[in-house]
């Protein structure tokens, strides 16, 4: 394995830098105070001038190996970087979740008149998209627990369900959502499920809420939708009926890189506040970064930073190489380590800054609360140790004394 950056990664990552030290942080401050004085879900208009921007410079729609010509690898540089402002860069480059899954979807599995109306405004970043898979009465990190029901009814598909946590749906942006549910109780367990898109206009559709996440409500929105009734053309069906669960699968692998990439360029930056806060704050005498217990801090930072990258890396090589079920275990694994290292190298730099750091003076605090979700979004850590604890309990040993 080798995961030593392309010059071609170089040079993208390279010119991503330039565009996140040229306007993308520079944009953070005017982003959080149009928000602060504006429809909490409107559209800040920097976002506009920063995705033109990175079209000019040839920073858009990077996520997707056949139109960037990155592999996952190469794009995982990318991602790492657009962490450091996880906020406003992952959209600024339209690579921002839901999207890039929803896209890769209907990629793999769209018919042309589903990519005419739903793809092709996607990737030119006209509108945005939802997953709505998650529902509020059953344990949702199993698919096949979900209950919602797709019934055909001639050439429709009536829908009947509650979904919730359905991020982007509070943005009027949001244009289509990829709904899964149950199309036949009859069949096999795992093809029961099926795909339809749902326009946000569809009649019957309702958004319930919005729900916060630690009291923080991001631009987006994660969101509690009922379906009473709602009437889709059958040609909305995504790949056949029945395949909704393999879709899923096809969906969440690559994605998976991008959180975890996104997650440890969260996890530089504060580490990189953690280190510019200790040389300059000064208690008892001396500066912290001369208190044995900071550099400790410090130092386990940088390790398990390093750690979690060189897993990631290996997992998006395996892809690569691979595809999506080659790197079935590290793709879980990345999913667990990630987003726990990124927590805890957060929480020694909100430990280092003491009460400024739980303060939004600084962005530690949303951090953290980024982080934190992402053990539960795309199912929860729990899951995703079962499964690997599987293949480890079917692995062979070549010696056990």
């Amino acid at each position: 394995m080798d995961f030593a950056l392309s010059a071609k990664a170089e040079e993208v990552s390279a010119r991503m830098w330039a565009f996140m030290r040229e306007e993308v942080f520079p944009a953070e401050a005017e982003y959080a105070q149009w928000r602060a004085n504006n429809d909490p879900h409107a559209r800040p208009p920097v976002l506009e001038r920063l995705k033109a921007s990175a079209k000019k410079r040839d920073l858009w729609n990077l996520f997707l190996p056949e139109l960037s010509g990155l592999s996952n690898l190469e794009y995982a540089a990318v991602a790492e970087i657009s962490g450091w402002s996880p906020v406003i860069a992952p959209e600024a480059i339209n690579c921002q979740a839901p999207d890039t899954g929803n896209m890769e979807t209907l990629h793999l599995f769209a018919t042309p008149e589903q990519r005419t109306q739903w793809l092709e405004p996607l990737l030119s970043g006209q509108i945005r998209s939802a997953f709505a898979m998650s529902e509020p009465d059953v344990a949702s990190s199993d698919a096949t627990n979900i209950t919602t029901q797709m019934v055909r009814d001639g050439d429709d598909y009536v829908i009947n369900g509650r979904k919730w946590w359905i991020s982007g749906a509070a943005d009027q942006r949001c244009q289509v959502f990829i709904v899964m549910g149950k199309t036949d109780q009859a069949a096999a367990t795992h093809r029961q499920q099926s795909m339809i898109l749902v326009p946000r206009d569809a009649p019957g559709m309702t958004i319930e809420r919005n729900l916060p996440v630690f009291g923080y409500q991001d631009q987006h929105g994660h969101c509690e939708i009922v379906f009473r009734n709602v009437r889709v053309p059958a040609s909305n069906l995504l790949a056949g009926q029945g395949d909704g669960f393999m879709i899923a699968q096809a969906r969440l692998g690559p994605g998976r890189i991008h959180h975890a990439m996104r997650a440890i360029g969260m996890a530089e930056r504060a580490l990189g506040l953690m280190v510019d806060r200790a040389k300059s704050r000064v208690a008892f005498g001396k500066h912290l970064s001369e208190q044995g217990v900071v550099q400790e801090l410090i130092a386990q930072s940088r390790i398990d930073i390093d750690q979690a990258r060189l897993l990631v890396y290996k997992t998006a090589w395996l892809i690569d190489n691979y595809g999506a079920k080659g790197a079935r275990t590290e793709i879980a694994e990345i999913k667990v380590a990630a987003p726990a290292m990124a927590i805890a190298v957060i929480d020694r730099a909100i430990e280092v800054f003491g009460g400024a750091g739980v303060s939004d003076d600084t962005p530690l605090a949303y951090f953290y609360v980024w982080a934190r979700s992402l053990r539960i979004a795309d199912g929860p850590d729990a899951v995703h140790r079962r499964s690997i604890a599987r293949d480890e309990l079917k692995r062979e040993r070549p010696y056990i004394g």
